[in-house]
């Protein structure tokens, strides 16, 4: 009956701190009481006690209960022991068991990308990308997923400084044309690399996004023309579409913000 009643008492806890936490100026006593139907008293107890500990505060002249800044110490510490490759994995393999293919995992630094992982998938394919190597964003699909969704003004300095120097017939040079494809990204929610920075490499990759609605990383598979066809491309789109969205709310992304995925 003990633990029975313990288990109540933490239950009744958490749905405290989910109904206020839902409320930007708080409630009060008889506000939390009523919507979970249980007793004032009951429900002071708990209030009292989460305050203690810092998981609750009561404004001093309302007297209304809001959210107290434990959860933003706590939300700070857990947001600092997330590791991107660590939590990237499971998605990686789980494409590479899908695929066969080549998976890459990328963050952007100083206008470039950094691979930080790859799994070579059990079909034969030869790369130039591994792991600690700098590509270009230009002609890289993990490259455009990322450059489409970092600010405006940040892109387009890095198109200027960086330029679009060509690296197969089919790399996009003229800047007016790489904007375009920019917003196209932006709208499907992918990037493709149809040969533009291999010949004979067709790629398609997403962004990763954080807790603050910033893009941080990008996955991508990559594999030979011959098995990268449109069709191929066109699936492949949608299920990396969903392990994107999925990758980033374990970073913390939600989708409140403005990003589209």
């Amino acid at each position: 009956m003990e633990r029975e009643n313990m288990v109540k008492s933490v239950r009744r806890a958490l749905q405290i701190i989910d109904i206020v936490s839902g409320k930007k100026d708080g409630l009060g006593v008889t506000e939390i009481a009523r919507q979970m139907d249980i007793n004032k008293s009951s429900v002071y107890r708990i209030l009292t006690t989460l305050a203690q500990y810092g998981y609750i505060e009561q404004h001093p002249e309302t007297e209304r209960y809001k959210l107290g800044y434990k959860f933003l110490e706590l939300s700070s510490k857990l947001l600092d022991s997330i590791d991107l490759r660590q939590e990237a994995k499971p998605y990686l393999r789980q494409l590479e068991k899908e695929t066969n293919e080549v998976i890459h995992l990328v963050v952007y630094d100083q206008g470039e990308v950094i691979y930080i992982e790859k799994l070579e998938g059990t079909e034969t394919l030869r790369m130039h990308s591994k792991v600690g190597k700098r590509a270009p964003m230009h002609c890289t699909a993990v490259g455009k997923a990322i450059l489409a969704y970092l600010p405006p003004a940040v892109a387009a300095e890095i198109v200027d400084r960086k330029g679009l120097p060509k690296h197969t017939d089919w790399t996009i040079t003229d800047r007016e044309t790489f904007f375009r494809e920019l917003e196209t990204i932006r709208q499907n929610g992918y990037a493709l690399d149809l040969e533009e920075n291999e010949y004979g490499i067709r790629c398609v990759a997403v962004p990763i996004f954080d807790y603050t609605g910033g893009v941080v990383a990008a996955i991508s598979v990559s594999g030979p023309t011959i098995r990268m066809t449109d069709d191929r491309i066109k699936g492949l789109a949608v299920r990396m579409r969903q392990i994107g969205k999925e990758l980033s709310a374990r970073l913390g992304y939600r989708s409140a913000h403005s990003v589209q995925l």
